[in-house]
């Protein structure tokens, strides 16, 4: 009985449904995109990309000297630390530069930052302490002295 019931009630329900879903006229296509020309984005220029970068508490970017230095420091360091990936570890350099900016004072919170900071696919948690501390200390001496 109950089966027979659930089959009667699916069968309305479907006839339902179908009668819903019958359009009297075919839909219409979706009109063409315009073809008017996008607008372009406004440029930043580099005195405001170098203003922003000191509200942020970043350095400027490095010239290719300390940048070589640093990268070759961060080697010497451990090979991880850049694993082949230059312009990333020059990033996370200047992010580190910021860590000074952001706790002055507080060499403690700039070497955890550091720390946390620095992760790669053998360290995906991060560095230890002490290897963080140094790269502190190559961060501070190539990318940011003036900090």
């Amino acid at each position: 009985m109950r089966t027979r019931t659930t089959t009667i009630a699916a069968a309305l329900l479907l006839a339902a449904l179908t009668g819903c879903s019958s359009a009297s006229e075919p839909e219409q296509p979706a009109a063409a995109p315009s073809q008017a020309p996008a607008a372009e984005a406004p440029s930043t220029s580099a005195e405001d990309k170098a203003k922003a970068r000191e509200a942020a508490g970043l350095p400027p970017s490095p010239e290719p000297q300390p940048r070589a230095a640093f990268l070759a420091a961060l080697n010497a360091l451990e090979p991880d630390l850049v694993h082949g990936k230059d312009d990333k570890a020059i990033s996370r350099g200047l992010d580190t530069c910021s860590a000074l900016k952001r706790h002055p004072g507080d060499r403690s919170k700039q070497i955890e930052v550091t720390a946390k900071r620095w992760t790669s696919p053998d360290h995906p948690e991060g560095r230890s302490l002490p290897t963080a501390e140094k790269v502190l200390d190559l961060s501070h001496k190539h990318l940011c002295p003036d900090f």
